[in-house]
């Protein structure tokens, strides 16, 4: 009687703890990699944040704006604030367009080859609908939506995504 009891137990106790194995089934093997963060690189992208803020604000350097998300967006595309560096980049690039600023924008120099060229309105506007689109499309609870889908009206809206899946 005591063998079968003891059967019995040791019998329940397998099938409750295979039960608990179960509920694991759905749990992940670590953190998902796009949460998982460089504190240097954070650190890094943070002070960038910062100087571009002040830039556009106080001083009206949207190139200055500009040059400054680029590095985050090619430096660290998981960074934590990464919605309001798109947003930055797009507004400063739509100002750009319209020859706003202290700056002027034949200061915004691109590399294309051998061969160095500044970009016309239209393609300010472009590169600012760029940023702007992809803010709304990967950043749906951003603060900074509202305002870059209003700022996307003007240029025909938010950009479909290409099948390439190119971003700016």
């Amino acid at each position: 009687m005591k063998r079968t009891l003891s059967i019995l137990i040791i019998v329940f106790a397998f099938l409750i703890s295979g039960q608990s194995t179960f509920a694991q089934g759905g749990a992940k093997n670590g953190p998902d990699p796009a949460t998982i963060r460089d504190p240097e690189l954070e650190k890094d992208s943070l002070h960038n944040l910062e100087v571009a803020r002040q830039y556009f604000k106080l001083k009206k350097a949207y190139v200055g704006v500009l040059k400054r998300c680029e590095e985050v967006i090619a430096g660290n595309p998981n960074f934590a604030k990464l919605d309001e560096i798109l947003f930055m980049a797009g507004e400063s690039s739509l100002l750009l367009a319209e020859n706003k600023g202290r700056q002027k924008s034949s200061l915004y120099v691109i590399t294309e080859g051998n061969t160095k060229r500044t970009l016309k309105a239209e393609e300010f506007r472009q590169l600012g609908r760029d940023y702007l689109s992809q803010l709304v499309s990967d950043h749906p609870q951003s603060q900074f939506r509202k305002q870059a889908e209003d700022d996307l009206q003007p240029l025909g809206g938010i950009k479909p995504k290409s099948a390439e899946g190119s971003k700016p």
